[in-house]
């Protein structure tokens, strides 16, 4: 059974550059792509997984529009 206070969970994968973002550990029925980013949802439409596709690009224009801090040392723009 899936737990309902999970803490969201981020993992950056350096060589794919996709940020996830686990907002619950209950069962993937299906996925949506949006933009740059995959949302995986439970069969009743509430989200697991979020995967930013090209996070450094991503992350780049977050820190320019609010100036959001980098959240892995591995995503640093030179």
């Amino acid at each position: 059974m899936a737990t309902a206070n999970k803490i969201p969970q981020l993992k950056y994968e350096p060589e794919a550059d996709v940020l996830s973002w686990e907002v619950s550990d209950a069962p993937i029925e299906y996925a949506s792509e949006i933009g740059d980013m995959i949302v995986h949802f439970t069969k009743d439409n509430r989200p697991v997984l979020i995967e930013v596709l090209r996070a450094k690009d991503f992350m780049r224009k977050a820190e320019g529009a609010v100036g959001f801090k980098r959240i892995h040392p591995e995503m640093a723009i030179a």
